[in-house]
């Protein structure tokens, strides 16, 4: 049974920083991609960034240089750090890994999900 659980959301003002974690269990996730999107009330569920097992990133125009995707293989654990956020930051952000090692960022190519952890900024 696998099982991404994640954790480190809450409630920030604007230009404040979080971390988000994301424990996989159930397999070895080591040589898989790995995950992050968000989705804001009445938006679709839309990419924020990803990492391929040997550190190889990719990450969304509208988060590039405020956050980074990390991830430690030996832990099956994958992170954002999300520093200067903004009000439109606001989302429910959700950790998936892909059944694959190549970077994607369609969700549609995302085999597990987390449940998602709340992040909202204040204005």
């Amino acid at each position: 049974q696998v099982q991404l659980v994640e954790s480190g959301g809450g409630l920030v003002q604007a230009g404040d920083s979080l971390r988000l974690s994301c424990v996989a269990s159930g397999r070895t996730f080591s040589r898989y991609a790995m995950g992050w999107f968000r989705q804001a009330p009445g938006k679709e569920r839309e990419f924020v960034a990803s990492i391929r097992w040997n550190g190889l990133t990719l990450h969304a125009d509208s988060v590039k240089g405020r956050f980074t995707i990390s991830r430690d293989n030996a832990k099956n654990t994958v992170y954002l750090q999300m520093n200067s956020l903004k009000p439109e930051d606001t989302a429910v952000y959700y950790c998936a890994v892909r059944g694959g090692e190549a970077i994607r960022t369609m969700s549609n190519d995302y085999d597990y999900w987390g449940q998602g952890t709340q992040v909202t900024v204040s204005s």
